[in-house]
Parts: structure tokens; C-alpha cells; sequence
């Protein structure tokens, strides 16, 4: 990979299926960063195993969110695409990088603590040392831009203080990454609790729109959606959920919140999410249209990450080397 533009490094863990979250505020955003920047698009599925995963299951959502990243416009030509597992230095520079992370910022990581209450009975060091394999991913690649949201934060400042300690003690050799600060957008939430994100491991299926749900169910799910005892559809303090199904409207119309409550004038929440439930249906329609014709070209999709694994790990074996040659191991 050749530095003549930007580094923007970005990926979904292989856990739960895809919303229209996950598409609206990073997958869509993706497609636009491309004739811009040198991205390299991860399947990380080695952060997914914090959490047990059903073998079979695993692989086929796996396989499933690479084609959807395909599907949504993302060149494979032009981008890196690739399964972090695929990658042995993604695991490497990690074990490396853990050795200059110390117990005490890692404690303090909220993620940690939010998902070991959230999985008591499986509270393993991986969960703990996560956000050290986060910053490997990041510095493998010299990434100099990550987009990040608000949970992720503490990861990405964990991630720069590992680049700069590191390059403190031993010279220039990572890049240090910086936010990548895009177009504010909708932040899509819950169906059902719409003071919480709408998030793909969500145990209540109504709670969030897959990508690959047909139209029937997204219509059903908009329809059963969280709104309030009132019935204007305006964007007001208090109003969560009809202030959710607004941002949805917008992000899949590409239409202001003012052109909606205008359009929506004089009508009831039953109009309203009928119209919503057909916006996001013919938004996705193109994607799953296009899944559907990569699902039946399953050697073109093997061929796609086969390919990026190798473009990857050339990169990545890169910096390995020259975090390897500073630190004082033998030369392979």
C-alpha cells in the first residue's frame, strides 16, 4: 500500500447480523470515503470470539458480511477487504503491543466493564486485552484515520498511546492514528428502547431492521415501533421514538428533518411509519439485490478475500518487521 493518499482503517465484528444501522452509519459512509482515501475494510472476527460462537453460524455470518460489504458498493478492487483471523500479525502485533499496555488504562475501558455485566459467567482476558487487539489492527496498516463512534473512543486513545509510546522508546515506527471526524448523520436506535442504539446482538428481534430482512418484516417492524402517546409527527425533546423514525426517514430519503415534518403535516403515526417502512425497503432493495446475485457466485466471493488477505498481510508483515527489527528479534 503506497501513502500517496490517507489510510482509513474500519471493520464490523462477525457477531449478529447487519442492521440498517450498521449500513446507514458505516457501510454507506464507506462507499464515499473510497476515491479518497486508501481503505482497508475488515471482518473481525477474532474480536468476536470474546463472546462463544456457534461454529457453523459463525462462519456463515462470516462469509454473509463480506458480501454485504461487496453488496453495498464497496470496490474490492480499490479497497482492502479482508477476515482479520486471516491475517496471523493482526495477532502478533497484539501480543507485542500488550506488553506496552499496562493493567491500569486497560481497566478503566467502559467496554470491558459494560460487557462483563453483560456476560458474567464468561468474563475472559480476551474481553480485557480487546482493546490492545484493536490497536494492532490500526497500526499494522499505518492507518492515519479511523472513523469511530462514541463507544469507541477510549480505543482508538488507547490506540494512539501505544503508537506514541512505542515510537517514544524505539523511534518513528507507527503512525498515529487520528478520529476520522465525517458528515454528522442520524444515529440509528432501537426499535423498541429508542434511547439505546439499534445493535445487531439486540435479543429482541423488533428492536432493529437487518439488512437481509425482506419487506414484509421491515414493514411489520416499523409498524410495531416505539413512538408516543401523542400523534404530530414532529422532532421534539421527549419524543424518542418518533425522533428515531424522523432521523431513519431522513437517512434513507436524504431529506431534511424540515422537509419531513413538512411532509408529514396533518398526518397520523400510521401514515408516517407506512411511509418510513417503504423508504427503508426501497433503500435496501439495490443492496439485497446484489447480495442475492453474490450469494450465487460464491467462487468470486472466495476470490475477493483470498485477495485481500494477501494484499493485507503484505502490509501488515511490513510493519511487523520493522516493530520486530526495533524491538531486537532474530531476522526470520
Amino acid at each position: 500500500m503506497e501513502k500517496d493518499k490517507k489510510v482509513i482503517f474500519s471493520g464490523i465484528q462477525a457477531s449478529g447480523l447487519l442492521t440498517l444501522g450498521n449500513y446507514i452509519g458505516a457501510l454507506r459512509n464507506w462507499t464515499k470515503l473510497q476515491a479518497d482515501y486508501d481503505c482497508v475494510f475488515g471482518i473481525m472476527d477474532l474480536h468476536s470470539i470474546t463472546v462463544r460462537q456457534d461454529p457453523a453460524a459463525f462462519r456463515k455470518r462470516s462469509l454473509e458480511i463480506l458480501t454485504l460489504y461487496i453488496a453495498s458498493g464497496i470496490d474490492c478492487e480499490r479497497n482492502i477487504l479482508f477476515f482479520q483471523s486471516h491475517v496471523p500479525a493482526h495477532a502478533e502485533l497484539a501480543w507485542t503491543l500488550g506488553c506496552y499496555a499496562y493493567m491500569g488504562e486497560l481497566s478503566r475501558m467502559t467496554q470491558f466493564k459494560d460487557k462483563s455485566a453483560r456476560h458474567a459467567e464468561n468474563i475472559n482476558s480476551g474481553l480485557f486485552t480487546y482493546p490492545v487487539l484493536m490497536a494492532a489492527d490500526i497500526l499494522l496498516y499505518q492507518a492515519d484515520l479511523v472513523p469511530v463512534g462514541m463507544d469507541q473512543k477510549q480505543h482508538l486513545e488507547l490506540s494512539r498511546d501505544l503508537a506514541l509510546r512505542f515510537n517514544g522508546i524505539y523511534g518513528d515506527v507507527f503512525t498515529v492514528p487520528e478520529a476520522y471526524i465525517g458528515k454528522v448523520g442520524a444515529r440509528i436506535m432501537s426499535l423498541q428502547e429508542p434511547t439505546r442504539k439499534m445493535s445487531k446482538s439486540d435479543e429482541n428481534p423488533n428492536g432493529y431492521i437487518a439488512m437481509l430482512d425482506d419487506p414484509d418484516t421491515i414493514l411489520r417492524k416499523i409498524k410495531r415501533a416505539v413512538t408516543d402517546s401523542g400523534g404530530e409527527v414532529a422532532y421534539r425533546e421527549g419524543k424518542d421514538g418518533v425522533n428515531n423514525l424522523l432521523g431513519i426517514y431522513c437517512a434513507v430519503t436524504d431529506t431534511t428533518i424540515e422537509q419531513a415534518e413538512r411532509a408529514f403535516e396533518g398526518k397520523g403515526y400510521g401514515d408516517f411509519k407506512a411511509a418510513v417502512g417503504e423508504a427503508v425497503v426501497e433503500c435496501l432493495r439495490p443492496v439485497q439485490e446484489r447480495y442475492r446475485d453474490l450469494s450465487n457466485n460464491k467462487d468470486y466471493v472466495e476470490s475477493v478475500y483470498r485477495a485481500g488477505a494477501e494484499r493485507a498481510g503484505r502490509t501488515a508483515a511490513k510493519t511487523l518487521r520493522k516493530v520486530y527489527r526495533k524491538i531486537g528479534f532474530t531476522d526470520r
